[in-house]
């Protein structure tokens, strides 16, 4: 399965109640938590667990048959490679192995197309929170990274009023806890060694967020302006492309998850 895998439709959804709703599945006598999210919820009936008998085979693919088989429509979109499957925070194929205490997830396409505790620089550069950053404070940690810092480049996303010709009351996003800190940090890693820039944070909000108000930035300091630009825009970018954070906007008509902007 690809991690860029996308769906070119949008799903009706209610507005969860739930940051995310569990599957249980039993398999040969364990049960194993599968975490859903976004337009998943929707497909499993707005139910917070399914007790599934896995009684043959402890893959992947047998769980995908039980799907196929109670839940068509996500199995239907898990062949057309629309959602996928995690094992542990990783993404799974056919093949991977469900083990007793694994963390299993289903996926769907994400928004675009470490825990805060945790020590060392990934703490401060890459954060996955709540409330709101202050732009101007984020730019002033990376430049007191290195006095050799002569360009900085900033992406900084807002939320708009109007998406795809809907009006738009607010947005409420969705995250994997865990998994997207960890795919962010990734990011920062590739970056840091990909282009020759000194330092680079990435911070994105989760919860309801109010038109006007921030979303997600990217903070890029190098020596000079081109690799900071460079970076800047593949950092969002792959963002976009494979985290794990799903956004459900809030229009007069009711609730759409969006599966998928430039």
């Amino acid at each position: 399965m690809s991690v860029c895998s996308r769906s070119l439709v949008e799903s009706q959804a209610p507005i969860p109640g739930k940051v995310e709703a569990e599957v249980k599945v039993k398999v040969r006598g364990t049960m194993v938590t599968i975490k859903l999210f976004g337009m998943m919820k929707s497909l499993a009936g707005n139910q917070d667990s399914l007790a599934l008998a896995l009684a043959n085979g402890r893959q992947v693919k047998d769980l995908v048959e039980l799907l196929d088989a109670g839940y068509p429509m996500i199995g239907e979109l898990i062949h057309k490679k629309k959602v996928l499957v995690s094992v542990n925070q990783e993404i799974a194929h056919e093949e991977t192995a469900i083990n007793d205490g694994d963390e299993v997830a289903l996926l769907p396409p994400f928004a675009g197309g470490c825990p805060m505790g945790e020590a060392g620089d990934d703490a401060q550069f890459v954060r996955v929170q709540r409330e709101d950053f202050s732009v101007d404070a984020e730019i002033n940690r990376v430049r007191g990274r290195s006095k050799r810092i002569g360009g900085i480049s900033i992406f900084l996303g807002t939320a708009r009023d109007r998406s795809k010709g809907r009006d738009v009351d607010s947005i409420t996003f969705e995250h994997y806890e865990g998994m997207a800190q960890k795919t962010l940090r990734e990011i920062r890693e590739r970056a840091l060694k990909d282009f020759d820039i000194i330092e680079v944070a990435i911070l994105h909000r989760y919860g309801e967020i109010g038109i006007g108000e921030n979303i997600v930035l990217i903070v890029v300091g190098a020596e000079h302006r081109a690799e900071a630009f460079r970076a800047c825009q593949w950092a969002i970018d792959e963002l976009k492309r494979i985290t794990p954070i799903w956004k459900l906007e809030h229009t007069p008509q009711g609730e759409v998850w969006v599966e998928e902007h430039p």
